[in-house]
């Protein structure tokens, strides 16, 4: 009798030492503050030719850091993917809350002469799908150009896309994710189509014009709810 007294003690004295310190825990978790931007891409974001400390997501993080905020940069850029590519794979990276999604596709189905109508509708989706997990989830839209060839109507549909996409979601706009780096033979590989380390960090540039006021507002807003 006295021994199952003793280790019901003991079982209690456990409950009440093991409990405070799974709370503390689960504390630390939900206070920490960091949130999350989620890069889709293709080559560009992936850094093809590079290692991934050079692309420009890695960049971005590093300029996070350096100004104070409290973000986990996920690149999930893969070379060669097109819009349908990235509608595949969104799901596999809704299984966690994501703050900002960074939507850097379509140049790939605009080389392969996929209707605009159907790249259109495909970063829709994905977009849709994002915010069917993260109903507050900001996005940013960037942007790509094709060379212009006269008065082509696919080259202006195009480009025009992107605008009104983000017009219609409410997104941040990168007007041209290349932009000072496209065309510029020492600004990217031998390929002269991706670009070189000072060409990446001059992308994420690019991308922090518009991703740090989205970076400001995301912070702000979670800092009134806590």
């Amino acid at each position: 009798m006295k021994s199952l007294r003793f280790l019901t003690c003991l079982a209690l004295l456990a409950a009440l030492l093991i409990a405070p310190t799974q709370s503390v825990r689960a504390a630390r978790r939900d206070v920490s503050g960091v949130r999350t931007i989620l890069m889709l891409g293709d080559s560009l974001t992936d850094g093809y030719g590079l290692s991934r400390s050079q692309a420009y997501p890695a960049v971005i993080a590093q300029k996070l850091r350096a100004a104070g905020y409290k973000f986990d940069v996920i690149n999930v850029g893969v070379s060669g993917d097109t819009t349908a590519g990235g509608l595949r794979r969104i799901p596999k990276y809704l299984t966690r809350k994501i703050d900002i999604l960074v939507l850097a596709l379509g140049i790939n189905d605009a080389f392969r002469g996929v209707a605009v109508e159907q790249i259109r509708a495909n970063l829709q989706a994905i977009i849709d799908r994002t915010r069917e997990r993260n109903p507050n989830v900001a996005i940013v839209l960037a942007g790509m150009q094709l060379p212009l060839y006269g008065a082509d109507s696919y080259v202006r549909t195009f480009g025009e896309m992107f605008k009104e996409l983000a017009e219609k979601n409410h997104a941040a706009l990168i007007p041209y994710l290349l932009a000072g780096v496209g065309g510029d033979p020492s600004l990217n590989l031998p390929d002269r189509v991706h670009p070189n380390a000072a060409g990446q960090r001059i992308l994420a540039e690019n991308v922090w014009q518009v991703l740090e006021p989205v970076v400001q507002k995301a912070t702000a807003a979670s800092a009134h709810v806590e």
